[in-house]
Formats: structure tokens, C-alpha cells, sequence
């Protein structure tokens, strides 16, 4: 019974222990209460098998948090049951052990928080500096990439060495799990906790100095709490006085200029990085060019996407798909430094220069790649200049110059025409530029009107690509107001999303303004209208055109160095400097390019099918040949058709040689040799007077006239195998071709000059040669005498029936009626016939008496004629007269045969003029198979040497080649094939590109 009595007295006592708890609302369980409270014995633990009474006290929880003051601890009386007196010195030695636990977990709860207090209250009271976090240049954050700090780790010591140098943790938990377990149930102490009587006296000592070492711990750690906060606020206070002392603008300025020596460690600690990966770079390249089995090296992202933007370049932007590749604009007012923004990037003197003049005539893309060796070559030539010599740079600028002033057309200033450069160099950074002609206000003399309008047309046409970088190059030494390309780019770019603004000639600037926050205005974009993705700050040299890049670097790195404009921070670190301009746009290009590229490559494809569907649809039994293959096509054909001059049989060369040759000296035998020499009264003196003009003829005019029948006849004979339809074969896509291919040969074609001085000792010889034969060579000679003559004739006829109208049959049957002239001439030609039918062997000129009687007999008839008009009747007149009587003789010489073999002696019949026609025909005959002797064996041979000639010129003539070849055919499949390059190029640099990636 005493057992019961005494378990339900420590019941109470827990439960006053959980009631009076301060801080705690509700019951709390067993393992929650007070360590002292666990070690007492209860019945309703479950654990504990052993009766004991239990102290009934009111406990309030203290903690080392708390500030609040130490409340007396009452305790509760407790009843006593019977129990054996024992002393147990354990227990005391655990008591010790408890107090010294105690301080130790107090002070370093107390401490711990008093520190973390105490360092929120340092924190708050430091400035914050993330606003100048950009004085620190982008180095240091960007540090991990030049510093290898994969090295720098292997080289510190393993955690395994560190784990050696700290102390045995594993010692120290498992003593502090010994002491917990002697406290704890089912422990030892726990064992002899329960076996203490808790009746006894010594027993209740040991709780009475428990709770006064309680006490004291409690209040040991209050006073370490007041201790520190008086040291915290005496900081304070001290911090605050020295804050006071030191001004915000001391302040500014110590951190600034620390800042500003960091920046300056790091960008030297930077220079010397990029030079030892620039030689590093150079070797490496220059081993692998020079290598032991120089193998091919690919070619570099920048090389292939520039193959792609050079093919884009001729490709005909009229069609459907456009080009919205990306490359970077250069733009400026004119001698706004932009080529010398873009010298600073290529690091080379490249451009041609002048003091106020134009010198960017057409816009020039340059392509910069990394290489072993600084070297400049453009895209339609194998020479490379090697920018690191003088000679070669004047060079290049000098060529420069000359393409600009080839592409410009007469009339003109600029041309739209692009010249395409690549620049290789160890550290440039790869990208395609394009420098355009700089905006101009007013057009001064010696410009074209439309010089204004065609470079904003210009500018436009490159600014309009969608994915196009504008480098906005602005003069800083002039009035910001005076800008033009500032207007021009807001309205390509109105947000300015793929615009970088460039202000050039900063140290002018800044010697001239008098204030500084108004250069700050204009990188900030606040005095135009324009927005920008970037604003930079660059000194592009001193205004000689004879520095060097690296004295231009030199100069631009010391003048931000001591500039005011980055110690006042009107600009940021990053802003400044070619070297930062040069990788900010690289970056931004590279970005662009990776975002657009695979979107072009999409468009292309599309528009591939769309030609491809065309072609099929229209032309389904072609073949797809574009303008060179179709040139290669027309080229054999030609060449078969010179070649086939050679297939022409001598005989027909010799006839068309013969009548050709005739026909062009007709006129000049029977007017200037035949009809003076019959005009004599003897044989003797006619014979004479032939001879006299043969040899002048032959000596002046027939040799020439000889060999230019002959051109005209191999002309006419190349045509004619030109242009003759080939049946079903024939293309008429090549007529235009084929044209311009025989007039430019026959043009650039002469005859053999040593033809003409052989060809006139032949033609002399054959004309002094008299002796006819054979009766069948004298019939010929009369015969070609009489087809002459006849000709002669009826040309006279017609030119005295044109003189004097239509006759009676044709005015009657045709009702036509001769004009007032005509009748003056009929009566003149009545007059004039009347007196030859008098004296029929009238010489061929009228005297003066004649004349005047012919004049008064026709006034007589009431008609009035000029003595000229009389002059010109009568030539005519005769001149039938003469012919007829000439043809009259012929018939009679037809028998004249015999007696020319005995020199016509003792015979009133003369046959001289027969003996002329023949001499003239015989001529005729031996140069005719002269000329076609050098015809075939010569002049066929250079001829086809020629067209060769014209061909392969026109092959290198693209222009030539777009306007003789021209149609739909031909523009389609043109079209087509440029899609497919570029579509395979780009399908190539997004393969690398991705691969790079």
C-alpha cells in the first residue's frame, strides 16, 4: 500500500512539473521534460519498472536567448515514504559533469548568437557597392577562362590531408554519447540514479545544490550577453563616429581610385594573356600549315560563311527569297573615322586615305579570320599582301582604289558594286564587315547630282536586313546636332535592337566641350533620337596618317587612363577602347549569325522547291544548264562551224572570189579604162592608154580591193554557217551569242599584210599578158565583154528613163505622167539624139557652140534648159549610144579571131577592146585562186584562231555573258543552281557551326 501511495505522489509531482512549465501550454510528454525530470522514477512510464516518489516542484524553462531576469525556483513539499539512508558519491561526480555541460552548451548558444547579432549590425552600417560593380572590368569576372584554377585545385592539399590537421571529431562525439548515456535510461547512471534512495538526506542536498548551480550558469551567461552588447554598441558608436569623419565623397574617390588600379592590374595581366595566346596561336598555326605531310586544313566558320555572303551577293534579290543573312554595317557621316574604327579591328592600314575627300567610293566587305601570318587577299585574286610591310600595304590600298574607281560608272561618284576582302591574323576576331560610303549633307563639285540619294540608297538597302549589325559611327568632336546617319539609323532601327553606337576622336572631345556630361549624354544615346544595344568610346590615333596600329593602341590606352570621362565615371570600362569594340561586336555578330542562320537555310530550301517545280512544269525535256554551261554549249557549236570553212571545195570559192571581185571593179574598168581608151582614133594609142591605166590600177587600187572581196567573201561565208538553221537541233537561245562572236571576229581579223605585195606582182604579170590562145578563150572574152557591156547598158537605160518619166505605153496603161523636170529632160534628150543621128562618130563631149544651139533650139519650143541640165542629158545619151555601138562590135569581132592571130594586118576590123576584156578576165581568174590559196590555207586557220580568242574573252566577261544569253530558261536555271550552292554552303557552316558548339 505505501507503494501505491508513493507512485501517486510522483505522479502529482509531474504533473506540477508540466502544469507550472513557463513557455509551455498543454502536457508535454515524458521525453520532452526536464533532464533532472527524466531521471526521476514514474509508474506511467513504460520503460521504468522501479517506484519511486518524485520531488512535486514549479520549474520555470530558462534559456540563454532570454533576457528576461532569473525567477527563484519554489519547490514543491514532497512526501516522503520509508526508504533506506544511502549515500552514493556517483551522483555527485554526474552532478560536477552536468554543471560543466551546462556552461559549455550555454556559452556557445549565447555566444553564437551575441556574434550573429552583432555582425547583422556591422553588415547594415557597410555602404553597399554592388552600384560600382562596374568599375571592376569584366576580367575578373571572367577570370575562370584565362586562369586555369583546375591546376590551382590538384596542387592544394586533398581534404583527406586536411581531415589529418583537424581534431578527432569521432573522439569527442563518442565521449559527449557516454556522458548523454549516463544520464539517459537504461544507462548506468541511470541504474544508479535508481538505486539512491530518494528519501534521503544526502538526496535532497544534491537537488538543493543542482538548482543552485543552475542558478549561477544562468546568470554567468546573462552577464556575457551584457558584456557583448556593450562591446557591440561601443563598435557601433565608434563606427559611427568614424563613418561621420569620412564623407561619402572621400569615400567615393578612395574606392574609385582602388578600383581604377585594379582595373589597370587586371587589363596589364590581360595585354600579357592575349599576347602569349596570340604567339601561342601563331605557332600552333604556323606548325600546322608547315607541317610534315601538309595535310589540308579546313577551312574556318568565317571562311565558309563568307563564301556563302559573297554567293549571296550575285545571287538576283528580285526573286522571292532575300538576304537576311547577318554581317556587320558600318555607317557614318563622311570622315566620320569609320574606316579607321575598322583599320583598328582588322589591326592593318588597309584603306586608301584623304584629307576631306571621298574616299569610300562603293562599299567594301571585309572578311577578318584567325591565321599564322597578317595577310590581306581579295576574293577574285590569288596575291597576298602581307600587311606587316609597308610596301605591301600601299599596294593594297593602291589596288583599293583602282577596283573603287572600276566600279564606278561614268557620270558617277559611287557604285553599289561590293569589293570583297579577306583579312587573316593571329587575334583578330572573326567577322564580316562592311564598310559603306559615309553620309553626306550637300553635294559639292565635281560630284554627281545623285550622289546624296545614292548613298542613302545604299545605306538602306545593307540597313534593311533584318538581321544586319549597325555600327553607328559619330564624330565626337562635332556638334552632336549636325549628325545625319543618326536619323537614318533610327528609322532602320527605331529600337535599337542590333544597333552598336561608336564615338569616335573622344580626346578631341574632350579637350573641346566644355562640358563633360554632354559626351556622357551622347553615349548614353540622350542627345539622339536613336536607340542602341551598346555605346562605346574609342581614339582611333592623333589625326597622321602615318601611324602605326600599335602607336594608335599605345596612344588610345593612355589617354582612358588618365581621361577624366572614366575617373568621374561618365564612362564604364567596358565602353572604352577599340579592343572591347571589337569583341562586343564579335560577340553580337556570332549571336546573331547562330539565332538566324538555320531560318535562311529554311527559306532557301523552300525556295529550291519552288524553282525546281518551275523548271519541271516548263521545260520537262531540258536539261537544267545554267549561263556558263550553256556558254560551253554554243562555244563547240561555233567552233564546228568555223571548222566547216574548211570543207568549202575550191571551185566555189574560186566563183564566188571571181564574181565578187568583178562586181567591186566593174565600174572603175569600163569608166576609167575602157571607155577614155575607145574615146582614141587609132589601135595604137588605145592600146597605149590601157596599159598606162592597168599599171596605175594595179600599182594603187586593184591589190587592195583584191584582198578586202576576199574578207567580205570569208565574212559572208562564216555567216552564212552561223546563221544557218540546224533543223530540230538548232537553239535560238545562242543567235544573240553566235552574232556577237562573228562581228567581234571579223573586227579583230585582218589579212595577211605581205598578201597584198605578192597578190600585185600576180595581178601585173596576168594583165601584161596579150596572147589569147585558142578560138574558145577568144569567145569567152567577147562572151564576158558582152554580159559587161549589156549590163552597162540597161543601167544607162534606166537612169534616161528615170531622167525623162515613164514612155507613152506606160502612161497610158499605167496612168502615170511625167513632172515638169522630166519633160525639160525628154526635150533635151530628143534635141541631143537628133544630133547624133547627124554625126553618129561624135566625140563624147559637146562643145560650147553645140551647146548653145541645142539651148536655143529648145526656146524656140518655148522650153528653158540650163546648159548643166544639157550636159547631164548628153552624158547619158552617149553613153547608150556608145554602149549599143560597143555591142554591135562585139558581133563582129565574134569572127575577129583569125585576124587577131595575124595582129589584124591588112583588115579594116580592130578587135582591141576584145583583147582588154580578156586580159581583165584572165586577171581576174589567177587572183581568185590566189586568194583563195591564203583563203584556205591562212586566213580560215587565223580566223578560228579568233573566235577562240573572242570566246574565251567573252567567258571572262560575266556582263557579256548576262546580256547575249538571256530568256526565262536561262534565268531560271541560273536561279536554280545559285539556290542549291547556297543552300549546300549553308547547310556545310550550320554542320561546323554546330559542331563548334
Amino acid at each position: 500500500m505505501w507503494r501505491v501511495r508513493q507512485a501517486a505522489v510522483a505522479c502529482e509531482v509531474c504533473q506540477s512539473l508540466v502544469k507550472h512549465s513557463s513557455g509551455t501550454k498543454g502536457s508535454l510528454p515524458l521525453q520532452k521534460l526536464h533532464l533532472v525530470s527524466r531521471s526521476i522514477y514514474h509508474t506511467h512510464h513504460p520503460t521504468l519498472k522501479l517506484q519511486r516518489p518524485q520531488l512535486r516542484m514549479s520549474l520555470q524553462q530558462f534559456s540563454s536567448l532570454t533576457s528576461l531576469p532569473l525567477r527563484k525556483l519554489k519547490l514543491s513539499p514532497v512526501k516522503y515514504g520509508y526508504q533506506p539512508h544511502r549515500n552514493f558519491w556517483p551522483a555527485r561526480l554526474a552532478a560536477r559533469l552536468l554543471k560543466l555541460r551546462y556552461l559549455i552548451l550555454g556559452s556557445a548558444v549565447g555566444g553564437g548568437y551575441t556574434a550573429k547579432k552583432t555582425f547583422d549590425q556591422w553588415k547594415d552600417m557597410i555602404p553597399d557597392l554592388s552600384d560600382y560593380k562596374w568599375i571592376v572590368p569584366d576580367i575578373v569576372w571572367e577570370i575562370d577562362e584565362y586562369i586555369d584554377l583546375e591546376k590551382i585545385r590538384k596542387a592544394l592539399p586533398n581534404s583527406e590531408d586536411l581531415a589529418k590537421l583537424a581534431p578527432d571529431f569521432d573522439k569527442i562525439a563518442e565521449s559527449l554519447s557516454l556522458l548523454k548515456d549516463f544520464f539517459t535510461t537504461g544507462s548506468p547512471g541511470e541504474t544508479a540514479f535508481r538505486a539512491t534512495d530518494p528519501g534521503s538526506e544526502s538526496d535532497k542536498r544534491y537537488r538543493k545544490g543542482l538548482l543552485g548551480e543552475l542558478i549561477l550558469l544562468q546568470q554567468q551567461i546573462q552577464e556575457h550577453e551584457e558584456e557583448a552588447r556593450r562591446a557591440a554598441g561601443q563598435y557601433s558608436t565608434s563606427y559611427a563616429q568614424q563613418k561621420r569623419k569620412v564623407s561619402d565623397k572621400e569615400k567615393i574617390d578612395q574606392l574609385q581610385e582602388e578600383l581604377l588600379h585594379t582595373q589597370l592590374k587586371y587589363q596589364r595581366i590581360l595585354e600579357r594573356l592575349e599576347k602569349e595566346n596570340k604567339e601561342l596561336r601563331k605557332l600552333v598555326l604556323q606548325k600546322d600549315d608547315k607541317g610534315i605531310h601538309h595535310r589540308k586544313l579546313k577551312k574556318s566558320l568565317i571562311d565558309m560563311y563568307s563564301e556563302v555572303l559573297d554567293v549571296l551577293s550575285d545571287y538576283d534579290a528580285s526573286y522571292n527569297t532575300q538576304d537576311h543573312l547577318p554581317r556587320v554595317v558600318v555607317v557614318g557621316d563622311q570622315s566620320a573615322g569609320k574606316t579607321s574604327v575598322l583599320e583598328m579591328i582588322a589591326q592593318a592600314r588597309i584603306f586608301p586615305r584623304g584629307s576631306g575627300e571621298m574616299m569610300t567610293r562603293s562599299p567594301v566587305k571585309v572578311t577578318l579570320s584567325e591565321g599564322p601570318h597578317h595577310v590581306a587577299l581579295f576574293k577574285d585574286s590569288s596575291r597576298e599582301f602581307d600587311l606587316t610591310k609597308e610596301e605591301d600595304l600601299a599596294a593594297l590600298r593602291h589596288e583599293i582604289e583602282l577596283r573603287m574607281r572600276k566600279n564606278v560608272k561614268e557620270g558617277c561618284t559611287v557604285s553599289p558594286e561590293t569589293i570583297s576582302l579577306n583579312v587573316k591574323g593571329p587575334g583578330l576576331q572573326r567577322m564580316v564587315l562592311v564598310d559603306l560610303p559615309g553620309v553626306i549633307n550637300t553635294v559639292t563639285s565635281g560630284m554627281a547630282p545623285d550622289t546624296k540619294e545614292t548613298i542613302f540608297s545604299i545605306s538602306k538597302a545593307y540597313m534593311q536586313n533584318p538581321n544586319a549589325i549597325i555600327l553607328c559611327i559619330q564624330d565626337g568632336s562635332v556638334d552632336a546636332e549636325r549628325s545625319i546617319v543618326t536619323d537614318l539609323v533610327s528609322q532602320m532601327d527605331p529600337h535599337g535592337r542590333r544597333t552598336i553606337f561608336v564615338l569616335t576622336k573622344v580626346d578631341l572631345a574632350e579637350k573641346n566641350v566644355t562640358s563633360p556630361s554632354r559626351i556622357q549624354q551622347i553615349i548614353e544615346g540622350k542627345l539622339f533620337p536613336m536607340k542602341a544595344l551598346g555605346y562605346f568610346a574609342v581614339v582611333t590615333g592623333k589625326g597622321n596618317s602615318s601611324e602605326s596600329i600599335e602607336a594608335i593602341r599605345d596612344y588610345e590606352e593612355e589617354f582612358f587612363q588618365n581621361s577624366k570621362l572614366l575617373k568621374t565615371s561618365m564612362l564604364k570600362a567596358h565602353q572604352v577602347t577599340t579592343r572591347n569594340l571589337s569583341l562586343a561586336v564579335s560577340d553580337c555578330f556570332w549571336k546573331m549569325v547562330r539565332e538566324s542562320v538555320e531560318q535562311q537555310a529554311d527559306s532557301f530550301k523552300a525556295t529550291r522547291f519552288n524553282l525546281e517545280t518551275e523548271w519541271k512544269n516548263n521545260y520537262p525535256r531540258l536539261r537544267e544548264l545554267d549561263r556558263n554551261e550553256l556558254f560551253e554549249k554554243a562555244k563547240n557549236e561555233i567552233l564546228d562551224e568555223v571548222i566547216s570553212l574548211s570543207q568549202v571545195t575550191p571551185k566555189h570559192w574560186e566563183e564566188i572570189l571571181q564574181q565578187s571581185l568583178w562586181e567591186r571593179v566593174s565600174t572603175h574598168v569600163i569608166e576609167n579604162i575602157y571607155l577614155p581608151a575607145a574615146q582614141t582614133m587609132n589601135s595604137g594609142t588605145f592600146n597605149t592608154t590601157v596599159d598606162i591605166k592597168l599599171k596605175q590600177w594595179t600599182d594603187k587600187q586593184l591589190p587592195n580591193k583584191a584582198v578586202e572581196v576576199a574578207w567580205e567573201t570569208l565574212q559572208e561565208e562564216f555567216s552564212r554557217f552561223m546563221t544557218e538553221p540546224k533543223g530540230k537541233e538548232h537553239d535560238d537561245i545562242f543567235d544573240k551569242l553566235k552574232e556577237a562572236v562573228k562581228e567581234e571576229s571579223i573586227k579583230r581579223h585582218k589579212w595577211n599584210d605581205f598578201a597584198e605585195d605578192s597578190l600585185r606582182v600576180i595581178q601585173h604579170n596576168a594583165l601584161e599578158d596579150r596572147s589569147i590562145s585558142d578560138k574558145q578563150q577568144w569567145d569567152a572574152a567577147i562572151y564576158f565583154m558582152e554580159e559587161a557591156l549589156q549590163a552597162r547598158l540597161k543601167d544607162t537605160e534606166n537612169a534616161i528613163e528615170n531622167m525623162v518619166g515613164p514612155d507613152w505605153k506606160k502612161r497610158w496603161l499605167y496612168w502615170k505622167n511625167r513632172t515638169q523636170e522630166q519633160c525639160v529632160h525628154n526635150e533635151t534628150k530628143n534635141e541631143l539624139e537628133k544630133m547624133l543621128k547627124c554625126n553618129e562618130e561624135h566625140p563624147a563631149y559637146l562643145a560650147s557652140d553645140e551647146i548653145t544651139t541645142v539651148r536655143k533650139n529648145l526656146e524656140s519650143r518655148g522650153v528653158e534648159v540650163d546648159p548643166s541640165l544639157i550636159k547631164d542629158t548628153w552624158h547619158q545619151v552617149y553613153r547608150r549610144h556608145f554602149l549599143k555601138t560597143a555591142l554591135n562590135h562585139c558581133n563582129l569581132c565574134r569572127r575577129g579571131f583569125y585576124y587577131y592571130q595575124r595582129h589584124f594586118v591588112d583588115s579594116e576590123l580592130e578587135c582591141n577592146d576584145v583583147v582588154l576584156f580578156w586580159r581583165i578576165q584572165r586577171m581576174l581568174a589567177i587572183t581568185a585562186n590566189t586568194l583563195r590559196q591564203q583563203l584556205t590555207n591562212t586566213e580560215v586557220r587565223r580566223l578560228e584562231k579568233n573566235v577562240k580568242e573572242v570566246l574565251e574573252d567573252f567567258a571572262e566577261d560575266s556582263e557579256k555573258k548576262v546580256k547575249l544569253l538571256t530568256g526565262k530558261r536561262v534565268q531560271l536555271a541560273e536561279d536554280l543552281k545559285k539556290v542549291r550552292e547556297i543552300q549546300e554552303k549553308l547547310d556545310a557552316f550550320i554542320e561546323a557551326l554546330h559542331q563548334e558548339k
